[in-house]
């Protein structure tokens, strides 16, 4: 059985602004349902391990999703959730595949983390896949090659896009722009209409732009893990 681990932010203060953030929902709920319906074992960790938090307007009723509803409603999904495995807890090559799910909260505690960044080192060393959703593909922004340049320099990605920032009114909230710092690095970025599906998929590498995104990143997952079944 092919074995998947979930990363999740720890962080829940959107900044100075007094919002609460963490996780958004949809970006676990839906591929954790995904992967486990073609047999493929998930376990969810998060930076400090203990209780993820989520944010909250993931959970609102314009937000919601019929999996995000069928999640809160898992006992063990929300066992997961409760429980989370620890970040320094973890080893790589436990794993076929590594997934950081978005929220605002990676903004903050997935970059300058050393121990996410001595992780996400001894995956890429085994060529481990990667995927990232959202403001999930944060936690590339640190992450070097085997020839010591920035990882994603001249790689094919997406991410949460400026526009959306702007559009949800974070652009001033959130430490630095994800999709210029990921330009800034020499990524080869590329980004869909806001808040629309879009996925880019190179070899190793899968990232989502924005929640609307989470079921085609499963997919992708489901096929990658598939092409590499024993």
């Amino acid at each position: 059985m092919k074995k998947v681990i979930f990363i999740t932010t720890s962080h829940n203060k959107l900044g100075e602004s007094g919002l609460q953030t963490g996780v958004w929902l949809e970006e676990v709920a839906t591929p954790y349902f995904e992967l486990m319906n073609e047999n493929i074992h998930v376990e969810i960790a998060s930076i400090k391990g203990g209780v993820i938090p989520i944010d909250p307007t993931s959970e609102l009723k314009d937000w919601e999703t019929e999996d995000t509803i069928k999640f809160k409603n898992d006992s063990t999904a929300i066992s997961l959730m409760e429980n989370s495995l620890k970040l320094s807890d973890l080893i790589g090559s436990d794993y076929d595949l590594v997934y950081f799910p978005g929220g605002h909260g990676p903004m903050w505690d997935f970059v300058n983390n050393q121990i996410l960044n001595r992780f996400l080192q001894e995956v890429i060393v085994l060529d481990k896949p990667i995927a990232a959703m959202c403001h999930g593909v944060a936690v590339l922004i640190d992450a070097i090659d085997l020839e010591g340049n920035a990882f994603v320099k001249g790689k094919k990605l997406t991410s949460f896009a400026d526009s959306e920032e702007v559009a949800v009114r974070a652009e001033n909230v959130v430490p630095f722009s994800l999709e210029s710092k990921l330009k800034e690095l020499e990524s080869i970025y590329s980004k869909g209409d806001d808040f629309t599906p879009y996925v880019v998929v190179e070899k190793n590498l899968i990232t989502g732009q924005n929640p609307a995104s989470s079921y085609s990143v499963a997919q992708e997952i489901i096929k990658l893990l598939s092409n590499k079944r024993d």
